[in-house]
Protein backbone atom coordinates (compact mmCIF):
# COMPACT_ATOMS: atom_id res chain seq x y z
CA UNK A 1 0.00 0.00 0.00
CA UNK A 2 2.62 2.42 0.97
CA UNK A 3 4.25 1.66 -2.79
CA UNK A 4 1.77 2.76 -3.92
CA UNK A 5 1.28 5.95 -2.35
CA UNK A 6 4.78 6.67 -3.08
CA UNK A 7 4.48 5.64 -6.89
CA UNK A 8 1.36 7.89 -6.71
CA UNK A 9 3.23 10.84 -5.04
CA UNK A 10 6.25 10.88 -7.57
CA UNK A 11 3.57 10.92 -10.63
CA UNK A 12 1.93 13.90 -9.15
CA UNK A 13 4.98 15.77 -8.77
CA UNK A 14 6.38 14.82 -12.59
CA UNK A 15 3.30 16.41 -14.02
CA UNK A 16 2.93 18.90 -11.57
CA UNK A 17 7.31 20.17 -11.99
CA UNK A 18 7.14 23.84 -13.73
CA UNK A 19 10.02 22.17 -15.42
CA UNK A 20 9.85 21.97 -19.32
CA UNK A 21 10.25 18.31 -21.28
CA UNK A 22 11.18 20.04 -24.61
CA UNK A 23 12.51 23.82 -25.44
CA UNK A 24 10.54 25.65 -27.43
CA UNK A 25 11.93 28.42 -29.87
CA UNK A 26 12.04 31.96 -29.16
CA UNK A 27 9.64 33.39 -31.92
CA UNK A 28 9.54 37.00 -30.07
CA UNK A 29 12.39 38.75 -32.45
CA UNK A 30 10.41 37.26 -35.45
CA UNK A 31 6.96 38.93 -34.79
CA UNK A 32 9.01 41.97 -32.97
CA UNK A 33 10.10 42.37 -36.15
CA UNK A 34 6.86 41.58 -38.22
CA UNK A 35 4.95 44.64 -35.79
CA UNK A 36 7.44 46.81 -35.73
CA UNK A 37 8.16 47.13 -39.44
CA UNK A 38 6.72 50.22 -41.46
CA UNK A 39 4.05 48.93 -44.11
CA UNK A 40 1.40 51.63 -43.56
CA UNK A 41 -0.82 48.83 -41.70
CA UNK A 42 -1.93 49.23 -38.23
CA UNK A 43 -0.53 47.02 -35.64
CA UNK A 44 -3.90 45.06 -35.50
CA UNK A 45 -3.73 44.20 -39.20
CA UNK A 46 -0.27 43.17 -39.04
CA UNK A 47 -0.49 39.68 -38.13
CA UNK A 48 -1.88 38.42 -41.55
CA UNK A 49 -5.42 37.34 -43.02
CA UNK A 50 -6.80 35.81 -39.08
CA UNK A 51 -6.53 39.33 -37.70
CA UNK A 52 -7.91 40.95 -40.74
CA UNK A 53 -10.73 38.48 -40.28
CA UNK A 54 -11.17 38.79 -36.76
CA UNK A 55 -11.26 42.58 -37.19
CA UNK A 56 -14.17 42.41 -39.85
CA UNK A 57 -15.89 39.75 -37.76
CA UNK A 58 -15.94 42.54 -34.70
CA UNK A 59 -16.52 45.91 -36.85
CA UNK A 60 -19.54 43.37 -37.77
CA UNK A 61 -21.03 42.17 -34.84
CA UNK A 62 -20.13 45.65 -33.35
CA UNK A 63 -22.52 47.66 -36.48
CA UNK A 64 -25.33 44.60 -36.17
CA UNK A 65 -25.65 45.26 -32.20
CA UNK A 66 -25.55 48.87 -32.20
CA UNK A 67 -28.57 49.05 -35.28
CA UNK A 68 -30.47 46.22 -33.15
CA UNK A 69 -30.30 48.38 -29.97
CA UNK A 70 -31.36 51.58 -31.47
CA UNK A 71 -34.36 49.58 -33.48
CA UNK A 72 -35.49 48.30 -29.84
CA UNK A 73 -34.83 51.68 -28.30
CA UNK A 74 -36.94 53.24 -31.51
CA UNK A 75 -39.49 50.56 -31.22
CA UNK A 76 -40.32 50.84 -27.17
CA UNK A 77 -40.20 54.58 -27.59
CA UNK A 78 -43.27 54.72 -29.87
CA UNK A 79 -46.49 54.05 -28.33
CA UNK A 80 -48.34 51.04 -28.88
CA UNK A 81 -51.62 51.36 -31.46
CA UNK A 82 -54.64 50.51 -29.54
CA UNK A 83 -57.28 48.33 -31.26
Amino acid sequence: MWRNLLSLRQISQRTISTASRRQMQNRVPEKQKLFQEDNGLPVYLKGGVMDALLYRVTVGLSVFGTAYAVYYLVGASLPKKQN
